[in-house]
């Protein structure tokens, strides 16, 4: 089907299917557990591999294991599962191995509960594991980005030997909403580094360990130059009333709906506010952050989440603007009525 009514979780596999992914290895998750599900239905109808791994730590050596073999791999996951697969994922990072990780946030710390939060920012953006590595990290808020973007993080990982995240939150992979699915389905490329079990790729060598100190400063030297490259070539946001604002707000996911109709509320009031949506996390959209300082008096940094995103919004403008900061955590989702006070109020304080 071109259109469909269906869940953000599940639009994720129809978008890594047409991405040409050929491998899933998973473990169920509340709220991401759609996903899992979704893959074991459709992966073996078209000939492609699901496995449901005996643990997070088995399923993301699995997509090693996969990734260095040259296919297109993924798996899924929440905050406490993710916490399992950081040495997976830095390993991945060592070896430049591409691979799609999707984390549909709860709440936490610990177990935490099932309720959305955007409290897995730092180990995702920063790189929770071991080791100066990033991750490329895509911040979809619509059940038609949880599809785009898992495209497009098939196509970054590629592209950049890198693991590629769709960081996206509960109310967005649980919501369901329209969906217009591409035309075509990609087939992916043969990978001339990877391994293939042929005699024409015995030479190649997929490794995270290197022991002398030279080769594994190249190594790093080598990936700091592709995360400078990401940041200059692949920063996306979009904006939202942006022209004539006083106030931005900072936001991504499920945050920035909520803080959409807050600020249709607020211009109808005759308050000057707009939003800057960011929908890459790494690499962080400061240029356009940058370009929109000498016109406004304040940002706000809107997140479900004690404060994390908002450091990066501090060091993006350099401080050359005041930051005011509103976040909800616990898995309590914010009201538009709570977000429409919260920049009202940051709006007066530096407006008036």
């Amino acid at each position: 089907m071109k259109h469909e009514l269906i869940k953000g979780n599940e639009a994720v596999i129809k978008g890594a299917l047409l991405a040409g992914c050929t491998n899933y290895f998973g473990y169920p998750i509340t709220p991401a557990s759609e996903i899992a599900e979704a893959a074991a239905y459709y992966f073996p109808k078209l000939n492609r591999c699901f496995i449901q791994a005996e643990s997070e730590v088995a399923a993301i050596n699995m997509v090693y294991g996969a990734a260095a073999a040259g296919s297109r791999c993924m798996t899924a996951s929440s905050g406490p599962g993710l916490s399992l697969k950081q040495e997976g994922i830095s390993y991945l990072a060592g070896a430049e191995l591409p691979a799609v990780v999707v984390d549909v946030m709860r709440a936490g710390p610990g177990l935490g509960n099932v309720w959305p939060e955007q409290s897995d920012y730092n180990q995702i953006v920063k790189g929770g594991g071991h080791g100066s590595y990033k991750n490329f990290v895509l911040a979809p808020n619509s059940a038609q980005e949880m599809c785009d973007m898992t495209i497009q993080a098939f196509d970054i990982a590629d592209k950049y030997r890198c693991t590629a995240v769709v960081l996206t939150d509960g109310c967005i992979g649980q919501m369901m909403e329209p969906v217009k699915f591409p035309d075509k389905v990609v087939v992916p490329q043969e990978k001339d580094w990877a391994i293939h079990g042929t005699a024409e790729t015995r030479k190649n060598v997929i490794t995270s360990i290197y022991m002398s100190t030279e080769t594994l400063k190249d190594l790093n030297d080598r990936l700091q130059k592709k995360y400078a490259e990401m940041q200059t070539h692949e920063q996306r946001s979009e904006d939202f009333m942006v022209e004539g604002a006083s106030l931005i707000v900072v936001a991504y996911g499920i945050t920035s709906r909520i803080a959409e109709n807050a600020i249709k509320e607020l211009r109808a009031k005759g308050l000057k506010v707009g939003m800057i949506r960011l929908q890459t996390l790494f690499p962080f959209p400061k240029d356009r952050l940058q370009k929109a300082v000498p016109l406004i008096k304040a940002m706000l940094a809107a997140e479900m989440s004690a404060g994390q995103m908002v450091d990066d919004v501090k060091l993006a403008i350099e401080h050359k603007c005041p930051v005011e900061f509103f976040g909800t955590y616990g898995g309590s989702v914010p009201t538009v009525g709570q977000m429409s006070d919260a920049i009202e109020k940051a709006y007066q304080k530096h407006t008036s």
